[in-house]
Formats: C-alpha cells, structure tokens, sequence
C-alpha cells in the first residue's frame, strides 16, 4: 500500500519531468532606447538604397534594411547582391524580409522555414552575416509564426509608425504623418518605409531624417534601438558560385 508520503513523491517527480511548452517569444513593435529613432526600409533589395543610404550617412544616421529574397527581383543577381553587400559595408543593418513576400499565415510550417531560411542563407553568402532579425510581410503573423521565427534566432519586428509609402499617400500626406508623429513626441520611434518608391528616397527621408534629429531622436538601427546585436554571427561572405540562383 503505497503511502501518502511515496505518492507526494512521486507526483513531484513526474512533475519536473514533464517538459512544459512554453509560448513563443511576441512580436516587436517599438523601440526600447531612449531617444531613439529607427528608419526601416522594406522589400529591397533596390536600386534606391545607394540614395537612402547615401542621405542617411550625410547626417551621421544609419538606417535598417529587411530583405526579401526574390520578390521584385532575384537577391542573387549581381547588380541586387552588390546593393545588399554595399548597404552591410556602410554599417547598415541587414535584415530578413521572408524569400518572396507572402502571407505567412496562410503558409505551413515547413513553408515558412524555407522563406526564412533561403533569405538568411543568402544574406550570409553575400555579406558573411546571419540576421537575427525579420520582418513578416504585411505585418502579419500568427503563433506559427512566432516560433519558426525564435527556432531560427529570429527577433519578430514590426512598427509603431506606418509612413504609408506602401498604400500610395501622397509624398506631403507622408510628411504629415511624420509631422504628427514628432509633435507628440514619442519616447521611441520605430518606422515603417519601403526601399521600392522614389519618392522615399528623393523627398520624404531628408525630410523625416532632419525633422527627427530636430527633434533631438538619434537615427539608429533597429539593433541599436533595442540594445541587442544585429547578426547571429559575422564572418566572410561566399564566393559566388552555382547555388546564387532563385
């Protein structure tokens, strides 16, 4: 007869023994550092990010790119590899924005580590790094998800300012919105811009850069705006061979 002692026990080993799951690490919508300001640019890699990188650099600010794999072109053609690598010289960071832009949630779970990592495998070929960072297209995600992303040593981003570059507002419409945003002053700021339009890069970025340093916000990377390290690893990039092909 087992008594009440041996089942205390033995109901107190089997609860260490159980593994418990524990719930995906959340998605990331702001800045955590005092001050600071960082300028995200999606869907690249694209001609225009010589020009965004160019007016970032001028005023001693440094900007974020999340890349896509093949999506408006192939990340592999040499002309994209060499905007990718040259943005990763100039001290940018580079980050993941999933092979070819899909909804994620609709996808499974294989689906989505494969549009992670063919994007990663990529920027570590052309620049030696592994990002720890992507962001999912359209903003959206689900548990899934979630815990592909954390798997791959993924930090999940998304933003707490949309300069609507993406659905057409006008280049003075997104000016405005970068007006409000600064006149409220936020602790923080995390936005939200797409390497794809010219406008971006021509017209609303030295205007948001000089409004945000007025401001007093220091123009960071999403990295440094949270206080964490941007890459996985570092090393040297790849020779390029028979595998950089979409």
């Amino acid at each position: 007869m087992f008594t009440s002692a041996f089942v205390t026990l033995a109901v107190s080993a089997l609860a260490v023994a159980t593994p418990v799951k524990r719930a995906p690490a959340g998605a990331i919508y702001q800045c955590t550092e005092p001050n600071t300001a960082a300028l995200t640019f999606d869907d690249g890699p694209w001609e225009y990010i010589y020009d965004i990188s160019g007016k970032l650099l001028e005023k001693g600010a440094k900007g974020t790119f999340f890349m896509n794999g093949n999506n408006w072109g192939c990340i592999y053609d040499e002309d994209a590899a060499a905007r990718v690598k040259y943005a990763y010289d100039a001290g940018h960071q580079i980050a993941s924005h999933t092979w070819t832009h899909p909804h994620l949630n609709d996808l499974s779970w294989d689906q989505v580590h494969d549009e992670m990592w063919r994007v990663e495998s990529a920027v570590q070929k052309i620049t030696g790094a592994v990002p720890a960072f992507m962001r999912p297209p359209y903003g959206e995600f689900n548990d899934q998800v979630l815990e592909v992303a954390e798997q791959r040593g993924q930090k999940v981003i998304v933003w707490d300012f949309d300069s609507g570059d993406s659905v057409g507002v006008s280049e003075e419409d997104s000016k405005k919105r970068y007006d409000d945003t600064v006149a409220s002053h936020p602790d923080t700021i995390l936005a939200l811009n797409h390497e794809i339009y010219s406008s971006t890069a021509y017209d609303v970025l030295p205007y948001a850069i000089d409004l945000l340093q007025g401001a007093g916000y220091k123009l960071v990377t999403v990295a440094e705006c949270l206080g964490m390290e941007p890459y996985q690893s570092t090393g040297q990039p790849s020779e390029r061979d028979d595998s950089w092909t979409c």
